[in-house]
């Protein structure tokens, strides 16, 4: 393949170009093959059995060169219109040469296979793109909208912000937007990668190009049709396609002064084998013009296109996403990651982890009346009894209509264990805390230890330890009495992922032999999530300046990633050698700070980025190592066994393809395995 066929195919996939340019292109130069194809055969075989006559066998010939050689001479010439040389150029010449000593069938076989190669690989290529194509025929058409109390069906591209569409099951979301009706499960694989659909009730985002697979529902946008988060994927990945990692750079850049080199090295081989050695002209420019084919380097170009776009489909599909090639290199060469704490290697939420009443740490003698008697004169609370259950509804009930994280994830906790709730009344909230509300007609308390401190509540050494103990923990402890008697404490924390420890070990296997973690959370909380998580270095209470710092000196020492939210962990990404944005789907800022975009909330995707990047660096060391061979092999050919024009040819275009074949392995879902 050609310098200039690998610069249009790049081209092809801008987003302005991409509906139109490559089908036309791709359909023509089938079309034109087929055309030198049917032309070589008929001149060549209508020629040898004397069917046509020479003046038609050499006008047949002419329509070979001419079918074939048409878009090799078109970009060619563009090329020398800048002052460059290029394949192209090089192809053209070697076929018009064949033609001045005679070998018009050469000449025609040359262009032939040149054409049928472009062709071919402008085919293969393509697959590479098709999954990220794929993604512009997953937003419908047309939406059904309720608009002024009527349902009316209107082109997608009509729809504005504040519209609420309806979404039947088994059809797909036409807008990024808010549940407000109905419940359903919506498979969200192409813009997340999860394989499992994902439920969604009133109050929830979803995503433009997703499958609605169970219930009606009603969605209000929230952007427009050109603003979702399909869109912002599709365009990212097409601009990744476009921008090329180093070696590709390299490459290029040589290709010029190769192809120069290319030219200057046939004109001396011509000039000595004519007046230095006497051999026939003819001769020695028939032999000028094999070795012109087999030094052009179409094979070592294609070589990493190949296989860095077929990896960037690959992770696109996996629902990560490369913001270029240059990021595919450089993950292939980590050794070190840092990882944000909340939101990334925990979910971000806090959740109740312990309910623990105080019947179940005291013993039975706490409850005894006579105790009673003797503790409240001093001041002291005597406990109440309760179950796990009364106790969380208890808390439930006084925290309802807070909007405190705490008293939701307390709330929470309750409706998804089936507690019912009670009504509350003169619920009255203490800023930073607790609250403190009338339930059952019982007046309960609920927060920290500094609110019962200053109701002078004093209570149960055996309680006050589980508290300590589950603070050390790295757990925040809410407090709940009733009328002044100790109810009971309740624990949260923001909790691990399911899948951090796995794929934190499997990163470890893969050979990221440092894994740190950066928060702003304090080192309490940092050391016991680390503990958990197998993390030997630690640094908290961080502000963002402090990560930079801690980052920077890691990237002097080794490869580092930076694995964040995309948002305040910008800075650090920015001086690490790759950022990744983790839980990024339809967030802006994770999507335009990361250089790596992974859109769902699994860090189970780190390893399979980590083993892609590597296969994608092993196989374009493949191809070069393969080309530079090659062409080796056809040049010492030419000297030592006189090979012939067409074998050449077939050597250096069959090179090409085998390394496009050999790129386009990464396409396949577990290539990096």
């Amino acid at each position: 393949m050609t310098i200039a066929t690998a610069h249009s195919e790049q081209k092809r996939a801008r987003p302005e170009a991409e509906a139109s340019v490559p089908l036309d292109v791709n359909r023509y130069e089938a079309l034109l093959t087929a055309v030198c194809a049917l032309s070589l055969v008929t001149a060549w075989a209508g020629g040898r059995a004397g069917l046509v006559s020479p003046q038609v066998e050499q006008a047949l010939y002419v329509l070979a060169y001419a079918s074939g050689g048409f878009f090799g001479a078109w970009e060619g010439l563009r090329a020398l219109r800048h002052l460059e040389l290029n394949i192209d150029f090089l192809m053209v010449v070697a076929a018009l040469g064949a033609a001045a000593v005679g070998e018009w069938a050469e000449g025609a076989i040359l262009l032939f296979l040149f054409s049928l190669s472009n062709t071919l690989q402008g085919y293969a290529l393509g697959r590479s793109r098709q999954a990220i194509r794929a993604l512009m025929d997953l937003r419908p058409a047309e939406a059904l909208v309720r608009r002024d109390g009527r349902e009316e069906r209107v082109s997608v591209e009509a729809l504005v912000v504040g519209d609420v569409v309806i979404v039947k099951p088994g059809e797909r979301i036409p807008v990024d937007g808010r549940v407000v009706a109905g419940a359903t499960a919506v498979d969200q694989s192409t813009i997340t990668g999860e394989s499992m659909p994902v439920e969604k009730v009133p109050g929830d985002t979803v995503f433009a190009g997703t499958l609605n697979t169970t219930g009606v529902i009603e969605v209000e946008a929230t952007r427009s049709p050109t603003d979702t988060t399909l869109a912002k994927i599709i365009q990212m990945v097409e601009e990744a396609q476009v921008r090329k990692a180093p070696t590709q750079r390299f490459l290029e850049a040589f290709e010029p002064k190769y192809a120069a080199g290319v030219i200057v090295a046939v004109l001396a081989f011509l000039a000595i084998s004519v007046w230095g050695f006497g051999h026939p002209f003819d001769t020695a420019f028939y032999r000028a013009m094999t070795l012109l084919v087999v030094a052009s380097p179409c094979a070592l170009v294609i070589s990493t296109p190949a296989a860095i776009l077929s990896a960037i489909a690959n992770a696109a599909r996996r629902g990560i996403l490369f913001k270029g090639g240059a990021f595919l290199e450089q993950a292939a060469t980590l050794e070190a990651m840092a990882f944000d704490k909340t939101g990334t290697l925990t979910v971000g939420k806090p959740r109740v982890t312990d309910v623990v009443p105080a019947a179940e740490v005291l013993g039975e003698a706490w409850f005894a009346p006579e105790l009673a008697a003797k503790l409240r004169p001093k001041g002291f609370d005597v406990p109440a009894r309760c179950t796990r259950e009364e106790l969380l509804a208890v808390a439930a009930s006084a925290e309802r209509y807070s909007e405190h994280p705490l008293a939701a994830a307390i709330v929470q906790a309750a409706e998804e264990a089936g507690i019912a709730l009670y009504d509350a009344a003169e619920t009255q909230a203490v800023p930073g805390q607790g609250v403190c509300a009338h339930v059952n007609g019982m007046e309960v308390r609920i927060g920290n230890r500094r609110f019962f401190e200053s109701a002078r509540q004093i209570w149960p050494v055996p309680l006050m330890a589980v508290a300590r103990q589950l603070e050390q923990d790295g757990k925040t402890v809410v407090f709940v009495s009733q009328d002044n008697r100790p109810l009971g404490l309740i624990a949260l924390a923001d909790v691990i992922r399911p899948e951090a420890a796995p794929a934190l070990a499997e990163l470890r296997r893969l050979g990221v032999r440092r894994i740190v973690m950066v928060t702003g959370d304090t080192r309490q909380v940092a050391e016991a999530v680390a503990r958990q998580l197998g993390i030997l270095e630690v640094y908290a209470e961080l502000l963002p300046q402090q990560k930079v710092e801690i980052v920077e000196k890691l990237a002097a020492e080794s490869p580092v990633a930076v694995v964040g939210d995309g948002v305040n962990d910008a800075p650090a990404m920015a001086v690490s050698h790759v950022g990744i944005a983790m839980g990024a789907a339809g967030t802006d800022v994770a999507l335009e700070t990361a250089d790596i975009v992974l859109m769902a909330d699994d860090l189970a995707r780190l390893p399979h980025l980590v083993r892609l990047a590597r296969r994608a660096r092993r196989i374009v060391w493949q191809n070069i190592a393969f080309s530079l061979a090659v062409i080796v092999v056809l040049i010492v050919s030419v000297f030592l066994l006189d090979l012939p024009l067409p074998l050449g040819v077939v050597g250096h275009e069959g090179s090409t393809l085998v390394v496009v074949a050999n790129g386009l392995r990464l396409l396949r879902s577990g290539s990096a395995g």
